[in-house]
C-alpha cells in the first residue's frame, strides 16, 4: 500500500537543518527501538514504521535546496541512515533505495521531469521504492527486463524483479530496464505500485535476517508509462574512463550505514541484558564479584567490540565527509572521486566482519538466557549478516590493496564501489 500523499501533504516538516534532522532521527529511532524486536518476531508489517518516518519529515532530507528541500549534504543524509537502523535494521534498509534514487535525480535540469515531480511528492511524505536486481541473469548488475517506446509516445514496461527493497511502503518504484531498440543503453522509469500491469510479491522474500524489508517480487507486464517519467540513460559509462563520480561512494556509504547502524544497536542491547539479566559466573562470585558486568573477562570484550565500533563509525564518517567533498567540488577529479570510492569501501568491508563479530560477541558475554526468543537478540547478528552480504567485500580489499601497492583507481561499477 502506498502512502496516501493527500493524509500528509499538509503535516510534513521540512528538516531544513543538520541538528533538526539528527535530532529527528534519534526520535524515530527510539520509538521504532521500542518494538522492534516484538514486530520481527511476529512478522508484523513495517508500513506504520515507515510512515512514522515519512510524517517526521525525514524522507525530504536528500531533497536539494533548488526543489524546496534542505539541501543537506550527504554525510548527514548517510548518519540519518544510520541512526535509523539503529532503530530498526529493517527499516534503515527500507528507505536506502530513497535517498539514492533521490540523490541520482539531482543531477537532472531543475527544471526536467520526472525530479519536480518526484521531489513534489517527497517533500508531501511519499517514498520512493527500487525495482534494479534480477534472478538468473549472468551477474548482480545485468538486466532482462526491457522498456519499448509505443507510437503514441509513452513506453512499455516489461520484466520480473526481485530484491525490490522499498517497495513496500512505496509512493514511487524506480525501476531499470534495457531499451529495447537500442543495444547496450539502459533507462530508469518512475511507476506507481498501483498501476496497472504492476504486480507486488513481497512475501516471497524469506531470507533469514532483514525479514521486515519483504524485499520480494515485482512484475511487470505490459506497464504503461509516460514519457516524462522515463530518464534515457544511454550506453554504461567505461569503468575505467568513464567521468568520475561519487554516486557510487554515497550509495555504499549509506549500506555501511545500515549495517554499523544494526552492529551498535547490537552492542547496546547486549550491554543492557547483561547489566541487567545476566548472572555471574561461579568463579567470579568466588572471588567476590556479584555482577556479571564487573566481570573483567566480560569487561575487556566489550571494550573490544566497542573499539571495532567506534572504528567502523569514524572511518564511515570520513568516508561521508569525502563525498561532500565531492559533490560541492566544482570540477571532481578522478582521484579525488576514488579516494571517496576507497574509503567508503574499506568502511564497508570491515562492517562486513566486524559487525557480523559484534553481533555475535555479545552471546558469548549474555550467557544462554540471551538466545531466548522472547528476547530476539538473535535478530541483529541475522539482520547484519544478510544485509551485509549485499556485495562481497573481497572485491572491495582486492581494490584497496591494488590501490596501495599500484595507485590503481577502482574502476567505475555504478552503485557497488
Amino acid at each position: 500500500m502506498a502512502i496516501d500523499i493527500a493524509e500528509t501533504a499538509t503535516t510534513v516538516p521540512v528538516l531544513d537543518t543538520a541538528e533538526a534532522a539528527l535530532a529527528a532521527a534519534d526520535a524515530v529511532a527510539t520509538e521504532l527501538a521500542a518494538r522492534s524486536a516484538e514486530y520481527e518476531r511476529a512478522g508484523t508489517s513495517l508500513e506504520p514504521q515507515l510512515r512514522l518516518v515519512a510524517e517526521a519529515g525525514l524522507l525530504s532530507v536528500p531533497v536539494p535546496a533548488a526543489h524546496g528541500g534542505p539541501g543537506l549534504p550527504a554525510s548527514i543524509q548517510i548518519e540519518v541512515l544510520r541512526r535509523l537502523s539503529r532503530g530498526d535494521g529493517s527499516v534503515g534498509q527500507l528507505l536506502l533505495a530513497h535517498f539514492v534514487i533521490s540523490q541520482a535525480i539531482s543531477g537532472l535540469p531543475i527544471d526536467q521531469q520526472p525530479a519536480p515531480r518526484i521531489y513534489g511528492d517527497i517533500l508531501a511524505g511519499g517514498q520512493l521504492g527500487n525495482a534494479t536486481a534480477e534472478r538468473g541473469t549472468a551477474s548482480a548488475l545485468d538486466r532482462r527486463t526491457t522498456v519499448t517506446r509505443r507510437a503514441d509516445g509513452t513506453w512499455e514496461l516489461n520484466g520480473v524483479k526481485y530484491y525490490a527493497t522499498g517497495t513496500l511502503g512505496a509512493r514511487w518504484i524506480a525501476v531499470a530496464a534495457l531499451v529495447a531498440d537500442k543495444p547496450g543503453e539502459t533507462a530508469t522509469m518512475f511507476v506507481r505500485p498501483d498501476q496497472d500491469g504492476v504486480t507486488l510479491d513481497l512475501e516471497k522474500w524469506s531470507a533469514f535476517g532483514q525479514r521486515g524489508t519483504r524485499s520480494g517480487e515485482v512484475r511487470l507486464e505490459r506497464v504503461v508509462v509516460e514519457d516524462d517519467l522515463v530518464i534515457e540513460e544511454g550506453p554504461a559509462p567505461d569503468p575505467v574512463d568513464g567521468p568520475p563520480t561519487v554516486l557510487g561512494a554515497y550509495d555504499q556509504a549509506l549500506h555501511a550505514a545500515i549495517d554499523i547502524g544494526i552492529a551498535r544497536a547490537a552492542l547496546e542491547d547486549g550491554a543492557q541484558f547483561v547489566s541487567t539479566r545476566t548472572r555471574p559466573w561461579k568463579e567470579a562470585l568466588d572471588a567476590g564479584i556479584d555482577r556479571a558486568d564487573e566481570e573483567p573477562h566480560i569487561v575487556r570484550r566489550f571494550g573490544e567490540l566497542t573499539a571495532r565500533l567506534w572504528a567502523l563509525e569514524a572511518l564511515l564518517a570520513r568516508g561521508a565527509a569525502l563525498v561532500d567533498e565531492g559533490q560541492a567540488a566544482e570540477e571532481l577529479s578522478r582521484d579525488a572521486a576514488a579516494q571517496a570510492s576507497l574509503t567508503v569501501a574499506a568502511a564497508k568491508a570491515l562492517a562486513q566482519e566486524f559487525g557480523v563479530e559484534i553481533a555475535g560477541g555479545i552471546f558469548e558475554l549474555t550467557g544462554t538466557a540471551g538466545t531466548d526468543g522472547e528476547v530476539n537478540l538473535d535478530r541483529h547478528w541475522r539482520n547484519v549478516r544478510t544485509h551485509s552480504l549485499h556485495d562481497p567485500a573481497r572485491w572491495k580489499y582486492v581494490h584497496l590493496g591494488n590501490h596501495t601497492l599500484r595507485g590503481t583507481r577502482p574502476p567505475r561499477l555504478g552503485l557497488v564501489l
